[in-house]
């Protein structure tokens, strides 16, 4: 195994688009290990001068130079953090400049630009839908069930609640979860609420045996949670929606980033927000 290293996400806002674009590109040194770490709102020169020490120090103590993977778009901040004794990738002039040159336009250098609340149509519907998600969690409320962009469908525990939130926050879906319980499947069809909204629904399931782990840290020695039951409901959950002509996928072996993406793309919603 190498030496471990530390890789420094440095924004002047949230650090989000850092750590998703620097997270993405170790995960491509499967061989190496990394400790990540964010400095959000660096925002000033004094900010920048402390994050230097920060990276300064990292280095003492490693043994070698940290990664630095800088958002940062005012160029006299960017310029502070990389004099630091680290590989500084500075996003805005790997990407900015070549966009300057392709486009014969200068870019603004704006801070906060990618997360903030200037678009404040896109705001909206992002925090409506996040409202949206929230209240009609786990068939909480058939309110307004009409009102969804989508509606995930499955057994308890089978990624539901968190697929809808991701919906929600990254993409202004208004995504409503509704589980699916042993009498539904007495009843071998869809509950009454859903079957009006049949267009809207969308399927997950998950392995029986992964879904017995979950139920177990959850409700350790219910019949909820024991394997036989899991099996029951995961087998019946899946010939309900076959049945019904509902496209479902397997969650057990994919990221809620992967489903929601996929959900997104299969049942042609429309991204609100970027």
């Amino acid at each position: 195994m190498a030496q471990k290293r530390t890789a420094f996400f440095v924004s002047d806002r949230t650090g989000i688009t850092a750590e998703m674009l620097g997270h993405s590109l170790l995960t491509q040194f499967d061989e190496v290990p990394f400790n990540e770490v964010t400095l959000p709102f660096v925002d000033s020169v004094d900010k920048a001068h402390e994050a230097v020490r920060r990276i300064n120090e990292q280095a003492t103590h490693d043994g070698t130079r940290p990664i630095v993977i800088s958002t940062l778009a005012r160029t006299e901040i960017a310029q502070v953090v990389g004099t630091a004794n680290a590989l500084f990738l500075d996003c805005f002039e790997i990407f900015i400049s070549p966009l300057e040159r392709e486009l014969g336009k200068s870019a603004s250098h704006v801070i906060g630009r990618t997360h903030n609340v200037s678009d404040f149509v896109n705001y909206h519907h992002r925090i409506e839908s996040v409202n949206y998600t929230l209240s009609h969690d786990d068939g909480l409320s058939s309110r307004e069930l009409g009102d969804a962009d989508v509606i995930l469908i499955g057994v308890s525990r089978s990624g539901k609640t968190p697929t809808c939130l991701y919906l929600a926050m990254q993409f202004g879906i208004r995504a409503a979860n509704y589980p699916l319980i042993p009498e539904d499947f007495e009843m071998s069809e869809l509950p009454g609420q859903l079957q009006p909204l049949r267009s809207k629904l969308y399927g997950l399931t998950i392995r029986p045996e992964r879904l017995h782990r979950i139920r177990t840290e959850r409700r350790p020695g219910s019949k909820y949670a024991t394997l036989g039951n899991c099996e029951f409901e995961v087998r019946e959950a899946e010939a309900l929606m076959r049945q019904e002509g509902i496209p479902y996928l397997d969650a057990t072996t994919k990221s809620v980033e992967e489903l929601a993406t996929t959900i997104l793309q299969e049942a042609k919603l429309v991204r609100r927000i970027y």
